[in-house]
């Protein structure tokens, strides 16, 4: 058994059993990983694949034990290189995010930009995809670090720190019905929110879940209108009249968006915190424990190595859940 074939078949496995594309994804050719998974499967004496003609069409109950174990394998063989590059080269290497457009356009950058000043030899990849997409990338090895506010609570295989909390904001044009809300003491209500059009964020993305549970538990169902990944976006087709945009309070700058009033909305949703999550038995190098202080500050490298030395998955949570209870609002 090589390494390399346990390689092949865990890649086979992720491009839904495309040889092809797993080929092109190792940088080889699809007969030779056609001819390594054959050999493979002839040493241990089992199909890891069924067959259909020449096309692999399913995984075998025998290859999804396999390929449990083969991910272990592969997952501690990073950490061996990892361990290596630690000591061998303490401030260079690979940081791989993988986070929504909000957490790149808003809270990434001024982190980012402190992380350069004192890593400059590290190399950042920033992956963006959807919360689940962005989970399940991590939680695969695709990415060093996944940072979302929503669906990382539903892969058990990462750890999850609980980075700060945030709430909404509601934008209007100045001609808006409710803009003039905004200069008195007067606090606006779901109802009143309800009474327009609004432009939001697409459902799964940046605390979406948090916004519709407040409108049910009011017996309100809002007139969504036009959803959307990014925040920029919202706020073109409130400029443009479509609807009262809603977005992560973070996402309104005051400079960029003095044409859009802002009125605040904290009191009217819960609020949502953001995660960053990593893979449970990662590895973490030097300069990824400086990133994860970064971000939160209150996630220090021991608190970090606490958590992530919690083997049961509830008593994580319950850890987790602690930590959450006590951050602030931002």
């Amino acid at each position: 058994m090589k390494l390399r074939q346990l390689h092949y078949i865990h890649e086979v496995a992720n491009r839904g059993l495309n040889v092809t594309a797993a080929a092109e994804a190792l940088f080889t050719s699809q007969p030779g990983v056609s001819k390594q998974i054959r050999l493979l499967e002839e040493e241990l004496g089992v199909d890891i694949f069924l067959r259909n003609g020449k096309q692999l069409s399913e995984i075998t109950p025998a290859g999804q034990r396999i390929l449990e174990y083969a991910r272990r394998l592969l997952r501690e063989e990073q950490n061996i290189r990892k361990v290596a590059e630690e000591f061998r080269d303490t401030d260079s290497g690979d940081l791989a995010l993988a986070t929504t457009h909000t957490q790149a356009r808003y809270a990434l950058p001024p982190v980012i930009e402190k992380f350069r000043k004192r890593y400059p030899k590290v190399r950042l990849h920033l992956h963006q995809g959807s919360p689940p997409q962005i989970a399940k990338f991590a939680a695969e090895g695709g990415a060093d670090f996944a940072i979302a506010t929503e669906a990382l609570e539903h892969f058990e295989q990462l750890v999850m720190l609980p980075c700060y909390h945030w709430n909404r904001c509601v934008l209007v044009p100045p001609q808006h019905p409710l803009a003039h809300k905004a200069r008195g003491r007067h606090r606006l209500t779901l109802a009143e929110i309800a009474a327009h059009p609004i432009v939001t964020y697409t459902f799964g993305f940046t605390g979406r879940s948090k916004l519709d549970q407040a409108f049910a538990a009011h017996g309100l169902k809002p007139d969504v209108v036009l959803t959307a990944v990014d925040a920029d976006v919202i706020k073109t087709y409130v400029r443009l009249g479509l609807g009262i945009g809603i977005v992560a309070a973070m996402a309104y700058d005051e400079k960029a968006d003095r044409d859009l009033v802002r009125l605040p909305a904290d009191h009217l949703f819960e609020p949502s915190t953001t995660y960053i999550g990593f893979r449970h038995g990662m590895f973490l190098r030097a300069y990824m424990y400086d990133f994860i202080e970064l971000f939160a500050p209150h996630l220090t490298r021991e608190l970090v190595d606490e958590v992530a030395a919690i083997g049961d998955h509830d008593a994580r949570s319950r850890r987790i859940q602690d930590l959450v209870a006590k951050l602030r609002l931002v």
